[in-house]
């Protein structure tokens, strides 16, 4: 994606998941705004943004982070101001995977993975996006999630429209470091 939309797509982050305030919007309790009010208020802000080119972040956005319905916007998951998806639980693969970066690692072997400042816990289908998750912070670390082991105990997994799996939270007893693994 070229390095204009990538910086639109950021700030669309900022304001569709984490500060909505930046620009004077709220979002609904699905985290959901009218694209013509996140465009006023854009604009407003000092921050103006065409809607042509709101359309092509959406449209070329590599992780489908934002989705579109019924002239309304909002983004897929991450948050961390109070909205609810409302996704289903659903049955998990065996097995997920999780990225992040080497100077989390001491701290995820003795707690787990917990969510922070998100709603839920991101994990990846494959070890190749986790690695490429875990990259975006420095040198990425990888671990293998027993998302099987965790369904069969009680713990609830959703799926985003993107295909990101959250969960609230990921025990120790669940996870295994791959990092130096080959594939």
């Amino acid at each position: 994606m070229p390095k204009r939309l990538i910086t639109t797509s950021k700030f669309l982050s900022l304001i569709l998941r984490h500060r909505p305030e930046v620009v004077g919007l709220t979002l609904d309790e699905g985290g959901w705004v009218a694209i013509d009010t996140l465009l006023d208020a854009c604009a407003q802000a000092g921050k103006p943004l065409s809607r042509e080119r709101l359309l092509e972040v959406v449209a070329q956005n590599d992780k489908q982070r934002f989705v579109i319905r019924n002239g309304r916007i909002r983004a897929n998951q991450g948050h961390s101001v109070k909205i609810e998806l409302g996704l289903q639980p659903v049955p998990p693969p065996e097995r997920l995977y999780h990225g992040t970066a080497a100077k989390n690692q001491a701290a995820i072997l003795r707690s787990g993975l917990k969510k922070m400042k998100r709603h839920q816990v991101h994990l990846s289908h494959d070890e190749e996006t986790a690695r490429r998750v875990g990259m975006r912070h420095g040198k990425p670390v990888v671990f293998t999630v027993d998302t099987g082991s965790m369904h069969r105990d009680g713990h609830r997994f959703f799926r985003s429209e993107n295909g990101v799996w959250l969960t609230d939270h990921v025990p120790t007893q669940y996870l295994q470091d791959i990092t130096n693994h080959v594939s």
